[in-house]
């Protein structure tokens, strides 16, 4: 384990620490670090945890070198740093360690020293972790073995949340990607993710509506969707009946239990929506293709019915005109006779 939290240290990680093969914890956490995604401590074979939190980390993190960076990582914090881009789709379909939890390993991350040192002194290595999930500070003298988190919160990461991906690390306790930019709807392949406790969504420009599916995670106790541009009833039943309003504030197409405004029978998505979606581009031309066909029909049913009109209305004016001239000329030839 390496721990160097809450210094002033600055500079880039230094490349030497690949050679680290046995490190399992990583916690850079609360330092000035000036660097890009250190990639390359995915070769490492045993690393567990990996917190960058609140550093000057910057850039976009890229794909992953080979389908086997960072093997056994569980526990990666990126939160509170300068990341930009798309979310690591790349990596996160790599983490297989978070894709299922094995229940038959120790309660806590622990390392075992060697069998003399055990059996002279009686002592193990477990480890302690400090995480922000759950709207608190959770400190954690010995690292649950069970805990698989993600927190990429507060950065600049844009784009839609990976559906297929996110879906299949089904042993995610904690997911948080909040305060950055992210668009599109909430994937509701989330809801495989049953061992889910804590999921932060908030601080994006997320849209559509919350899948009903949601309710049945079981083990959700913080949920958070605030600040997005979310439209719709949310979802009723099991869990998200003990969420406060809190939750859900900043989306004003939003309806029903704990808001006080309530749904109506036909609820459609708001106009705001369509105007502040970078991505509508798509919604508009596929409108013009409705809307077109509509009025070229109309113009030549117009032109038609102009015609028709026209027509009618000349024949009647020819009509008119000529029995009025026609008593004119008769009273003159009479005259002449005369």
């Amino acid at each position: 384990m390496v721990d160097l939290s809450y210094n002033q240290l600055q500079g880039k990680i230094p490349r030497s620490m690949a050679n680290c093969t046995q490190l399992e914890f990583l916690n850079l956490e609360n330092n000035q670090i000036s660097d890009i995604f250190p990639s390359w401590l995915g070769a490492l074979p045993a690393l567990r945890a990996l917190i960058l939190r609140s550093n000057r980390f910057h850039g976009m993190i890229g794909k992953s070198a080979t389908n086997q960076d960072f093997p056994k990582l569980c526990i990666i914090d990126l939160s509170n740093n300068g990341f930009s881009g798309m979310l690591p789709s790349n990596y996160l379909e790599n983490w297989n360690s978070m894709k299922f939890v094995d229940k038959n390993q120790p309660p806590y991350f622990e390392v075992l020293p060697k069998l003399d040192s055990l059996v002279k002194y009686g002592y193990i290595y477990e480890y302690s972790i400090t995480i922000f999930a759950k709207d608190v500070e959770l400190k954690y003298m010995k690292t649950p073995y069970l805990l698989r988190l993600i927190d990429f919160s507060s950065n600049r990461f844009e784009g839609e949340i990976p559906a297929g991906v996110i879906g299949n690390l089904r042993g995610l306790i904690l997911l948080n990607l909040s305060n950055n930019a992210l668009t599109g709807l909430i994937p509701s392949s989330l809801w495989n993710l049953t061992a889910l406790e804590s999921l932060d969504l908030s601080q994006n420009q997320l849209s559509g509506r919350i899948p009903g599916n949601l309710a049945q995670l079981n083990f959700l106790e913080y949920f958070n969707v605030s600040h997005n541009h979310l439209w719709g009833p949310i979802p009723l039943g099991q869990q998200f009946g003990t969420f406060l309003e809190d939750s859900y504030q900043g989306n004003s197409g939003l309806c029903g239990k704990p808001l006080s405004k309530k749904c109506d029978s036909s609820i459609s998505p708001p106009p705001s929506i369509l105007e502040e979606d970078e991505d509508s581009g798509f919604q508009i031309a596929l409108d013009w293709y409705v809307v077109l066909p509509g009025l070229v029909s109309g113009l030549i049913v117009g032109v038609v019915a102009g015609n028709f009109w026209a027509s009618k209305n000349h024949e009647w004016f020819l009509e008119k005109f000529s029995r009025k001239r026609q008593p004119r000329g008769t009273r003159g030839r009479r005259g002449h006779r005369n």
